[in-house]
């Protein structure tokens, strides 16, 4: 029997929502996260990608892009009670699904609460039913796996939809650049370009062999996908595979005496979510991100599982101490992985950014 799957994606759900609750944004290009001297954009309203500002840019960057661009402080707070609200429509309709993020998820209507056969009404009433009570749209793609209807669900953004029936599926992908194909990244594509493949058409003619010796154990997956193929199934629980949490400082920091204090308060703040969880770990990582905006990670992976705040500030300790520091910092993150698994509670994997005065760092020149 073949499934029938919707992929729901918010239209710049976290800029939406500043624009949706004060109008005077509404029209107006803003980025929300950061600030314009500092920080990273978490979001960005539509006016402002069409100057190419984009989620994970610097804040300097997107400044310089769209010079106009108003920076909007992130309440996560209330993100998460409008994706609630989002998420008992999403229910309404059926039981099988599958949160991706705040602001996106797959389900399976393939038998559903109300005995609509057309996946593509039901997509329709949700969206409706989104912006009658919470006054945002919702774009939706439509097809018999995840894997197309993530990617048709981009197709007619903003507050569109895509229907991709099974007679349309290779049609569909021989047509597309190999870069909108969900789980395919920059370097990917780049390396496929350079493989002569440039679209769908062009990977599926491919051989798996040929794939397997271009792209290793992936070269299996690249060439299901040309074909339509993914079996993956809509699961309601997901595990989390990692919890972190991060600071950026407002004046980076080139001493990591200076650095004990935040990861100190950010190990609390990890072990807590830890214990709300009832989660253990046996992996921690020290998260590093430089001024020039280069990343580093440090882990180490524990005999047993840990989930009070001084082992896990201990660890990360000797991590931070392991090696000179490349650069000054601006942002530090603590994240653990590895869980034991007592319970099978959803939730997908986060960074939340936390805020903390220490104005002594102020004194200290960048390197």
């Amino acid at each position: 029997m073949e499934r029938k799957i919707i992929h729901i994606d918010m239209d710049a759900f976290f800029a939406s929502v500043e624009q949706h609750d004060n109008p005077w944004l509404k029209g107006k290009a803003i980025a929300v996260g950061g600030s314009e001297a500092r920080g990273v954009v978490a979001a960005a309203s539509y006016e402002a990608r069409r100057y190419g500002v984009r989620s994970a840019m610097s804040s300097v960057v997107a400044k310089q892009l769209c010079p106009q661009l108003i920076f909007v402080k992130p309440r996560f707070d209330r993100y998460r009670e409008i994706s609630m609200q989002i998420r008992a429509i999403f229910y309404e309709y059926t039981d099988l699904v599958e949160p991706l993020s705040l602001d996106e998820a797959y389900l399976d209507v393939t038998t559903n609460k109300i005995d609509i056969p057309s996946a593509t009404l039901i997509a329709q009433q949700i969206r409706s039913k989104i912006f009658e009570q919470t006054g945002l749209t919702a774009s939706a793609g439509i097809s018999v796996n995840k894997f197309i209807a993530k990617i048709a669900s981009d197709y007619n953004k903003p507050n569109g939809q895509k229907t991709v029936p099974p007679e349309e599926v290779l049609d569909f992908l021989a047509n597309l650049d190999i870069k909108k194909f969900y789980g395919i990244g920059k370097v990917t594509a780049q390396k496929m370009y350079q493989k002569g493949i440039f679209t769908g058409a062009d990977l599926r003619a491919k051989s798996l062999e040929e794939l397997q010796e271009y792209f290793g154990n992936n070269g299996e997956y690249f060439y299901q996908i040309a074909r339509g193929i993914h079996l993956s199934p809509v699961r309601p629980f997901r595990l989390v595979k990692s919890i972190g949490v991060e600071h950026t400082f407002d004046t980076n920091i080139s001493s990591e005496v200076f650095m004990e204090e935040p990861l100190q308060k950010l190990c609390e703040e990890v072990a807590q979510r830890m214990a709300k969880k009832q989660l253990q770990a046996k992996t921690i990582t020290l998260k590093l991100k430089y001024s020039d905006f280069k990343q580093q990670t440090r882990s180490r992976t524990l005999p047993d599982f840990v989930g009070d705040s001084e082992t896990i500030y201990q660890v990360i300790r000797e991590l931070l101490y392991q090696e000179k520091l490349r650069e000054s910092v601006r942002l530090l993150g603590v994240s653990l992985s590895h869980f034991n698994y007592p319970s099978e509670e959803e939730e997908s994997p986060q960074w939340v950014q936390l805020q903390f005065d220490f104005p002594q760092w102020e004194e200290y020149p960048k390197r």
